[in-house]
């Protein structure tokens, strides 16, 4: 008897064959691995399920097939049966309206969208999902039911109960094997919630398995658009959004069509904070296919943000699906924050308004242009024009068409930030860019009555300005008084012109005025520089010696360089220790730090009027030099001041009498008694002590 072993029979064959591609849904030995697929769509430009000729008995059996990343010679190895007893959702039970590919938890495959399918699906078909993936499994097809051209991973096709032999490969497409919609992937992680990946060629050379899908010989500059979105849907889980908007553009500029693109690149440039652009996006996804749910509530969600409660309420509360709970909420809570808003502002209550906007910002509508224009305009009317500009949105909404119908306090959307930017200019003084804001708002809604109103205003103000200019170069004070009058009439809330009418009461010698038209204006911009100066001139020529250098203190505080101020300064500090009957006859202006050598010469300094500031040093101390320059600087600062340095190893008697053992040291004396003392000040400190005693 031969050892050789008997070969089988071809029946034999045969059976084995049928044996390894059916799996009876028992554990008993058959090694399940089933691959983690991701979601895919039967919407599958490959190969729909087709009915097989002949009735016999259902059976669930599915066969899948993976190669070897090695072999590319189109055997089939490595087969793994799949269990068939999943119990599995059927396509009739899904959500219509979920997309192909969705990387998130979705309860149901998704449609097919946008692609043009290569062979007709049968009625079977579309009740036995291919493949799917999600929470549960995906039920097999019947036992009567062949996927129509099964590719293998070697391109092969695999009918049950046989293996071709042939060597002809039967491939679609040049170099690419679609397995279905989605990211096919075992073992990977699940995508950030909100892209929807939608499905996937794998072009030649591209393994499915690992983590994500390895790459051989395919990366960003693929032109399958599949592949650029899942390659942009990588970018975006990991956070490079400008990385996953450009994958995203890629795949649009060769698939315009295909509207889980658009969606996504909305998403990228959500996480960029370009909203307006991801509105259009969601718009164009919504055209391509307009029972995309997700496209409708990220739409609805956006409009929310930018304040636009019923385009908000059309897409949050989509017809035929129920809407989440949560943006329900934030609607009702923006747009009962914004309705009492409103009426705040209508009757002028503006703390109210104030309050209200800020609540309807924070319940949701946190990046309206419209509602941060609201704050600014608030801000304006109570006096804060610093906090009202900064609070300005820098442009108006680029999202809303001129055509839109969406209104704010009676007027269109984009109208409203610019028709803010108009007071904000014209309070600032900015006339022309004021002229420009306000015809600009008007063009966008040239049927709203307050656009219409500040238009007038404004243009009358720019003119009565003018005029008002023009005669006081003339010198025409008397009028020019009257012409910044007639713009003060039309816009009451106009520090600039306020500050004009100042200039002219002041060379009227009608000084009461003046100090009363720069109050005015440094209520509503209190830190008015010129309005500042004028008040202050003009209390000095009401000897109001006190006004005069509290104000020209805090100028010298903005201006340190400025000489006249700093001149002005030190005769108001003189007139008003003169008033107070102080001996001034030892104070000059300006001048260098005082070296001081003897004793005798020393108190004598520090016993003349106003404050004395002594620098104790030696000419070795690095630190004494280095503070020493910055003296300099503060004895130009404050003239008022007598600054002086004792070199403590040349006059030990001083050191001694002072008690100063460590330099630099300073001391700060007034009529010979020491109010103050520091060692190693900084210069800060040192500068704000010179401050407080200069008065």
């Amino acid at each position: 008897m031969s050892s050789e072993p008997e070969k089988p029979t071809p029946e034999q064959l045969s059976d084995r064959l049928k044996t390894t591609l059916t799996c009876d849904g028992d554990d008993g030995g058959v090694n399940v691995n089933k691959p983690d697929f991701r979601e895919l769509d039967l919407g599958s430009p490959i190969s729909p399920l087709r009915t097989r000729t002949g009735g016999g008995p259902a059976t669930t059996t599915t066969t899948t097939t993976t190669s070897s990343s090695s072999s590319s010679s189109g055997s089939v190895s490595g087969r793994t049966p799949v269990r068939s007893n999943l119990n599995l959702p059927r396509k009739s039970d899904s959500n219509p309206n979920s997309h192909s590919g969705e990387l998130s938890a979705e309860s149901s495959p998704p449609a097919a969208r946008n692609f043009r399918p290569v062979h007709t699906r049968s009625d079977s078909a579309a009740s036995n999902p291919l493949i799917y993936s999600g929470s549960g499994s995906a039920t097999s097809p019947a036992a009567n039911v062949l996927p129509a051209g099964n590719i293998c991973p070697s391109g092969r096709i695999l009918k049950t109960g046989m293996a071709s032999r042939s060597t002809k490969t039967d491939v679609l497409g040049s170099g690419s094997v679609n397995y279905g919609h989605g990211s096919i992937m075992r073992g990977g992680s699940a995508s950030k919630p909100g892209l929807d990946s939608g499905p996937v060629n794998y072009p030649r050379g591209l393994m499915v398995g690992g983590e994500t899908g390895k790459r051989m010989g395919v990366g960003s500059s693929s032109n399958d658009p599949e592949e650029l979105k899942r390659l942009g849907n990588d970018s975006y889980k990991k956070g490079n959004f400008a990385e996953a908007l450009n994958l995203y553009e890629r795949a649009i500029a060769i698939s315009p069509g295909n509207a889980a693109c658009h969606f996504n690149r909305a998403a990228a440039l959500m996480g960029l904070r370009r909203l307006a652009e991801a509105v259009k996006e969601c718009e164009e996804a919504i055209r391509l296919d307009p029972g995309y749910l997700r496209a409708h509530h990220r739409l609805g969600s956006l409009f929310l943000s930018l304040g636009k409660i019923e385009n908000a309420r059309k897409h949050i509360c989509f017809p035929g699906h129920p809407p989440d709970p949560s943006e329900v909420q934030k609607l009702q809570l923006v747009e009962k924050h914004l309705s009492k808003c409103t009426d705040s502002r209508k009757v002028g209550d503006w703390r109210s308004t104030l309050r209200e906007v800020d609540a309807a910002i924070a319940s949701g509508a946190d990046a309206s242009p419209q509602l941060f224009a609201c704050r600014a305009e608030a801000l304006l009317k109570l006096h804060q024009l610093d906090d009202a500009f900064l609070a300005l949105p820098k442009s108006a909404d680029p999202c809303t068409s001129p055509h839109s119908q969406s209104k704010i306090f009676g007027m269109q959307f984009e109208a409203y930030p610019v028709f803010v930017r108009t007071q904000i200019e014209l309070a600032k003084g900015r006339f022309d860019n004021a002229l420009a804001a306000i015809e600009k708002s008007r063009q966008i809604d040239p049927h709203s009555a307050e656009v219409s109103i500040l238009h007038n205003n404004v243009s009358l103000v720019v003119r009565a300005r003018a005029r008002g200019n023009d005669l006081f170069k003339s010198e025409r004070f008397t009028e020019a008084c009257s012409a910044y009058g007639d713009g003060l009439r039309l816009d009451p809330m106009n520090s600039v012109l306020y500050c004009n009418r100042a200039a002219c009461w002041f060379k009227l010698s009608q000084w009461e005025r003046s100090v009363d038209d720069c109050n005015q204006a440094l209520r509503l911009q209190p830190n008015y520089t010129k309005a500042l100066l004028r008040r202050a001139a003009s209390n000095s020529k009401l000897e109001r010696w006190n006004e005069a250098v509290r104000d020209y203190e805090v100028l010298r505080r903005e201006l340190p360089n400025d000489n006249e101020v700093a001149e002005s300064l030190f005769h108001a500090q003189v007139a008003l220790r003169k008033s107070r009957g102080e001996e001034v006859s030892n104070m000059k202006f300006g001048g260098e730090v005082e070296s001081v050598s003897s004793l005798e010469q020393f108190r004598a300094a520090i016993s003349s009027p106003g404050a004395s500031v002594v620098h104790f040093k030696t000419s070795s101390s690095a630190e004494c030099k280095q503070i020493s320059s910055f003296l300099d600087t503060l004895c130009a600062r404050y003239p008022s001041i007598n600054f002086l340095k004792v070199d403590i190893e040349e006059s030990p008697a001083i050191a001694h009498a002072e008690n100063v053992r460590i330099v630099p040291t300073f001391k700060i004396y007034r009529k010979g008694n020491r109010v103050k003392e520091m060692v190693f000040p900084s210069p800060e400190v040192l500068e704000a002590s010179v401050r407080h005693y200069s008065i």
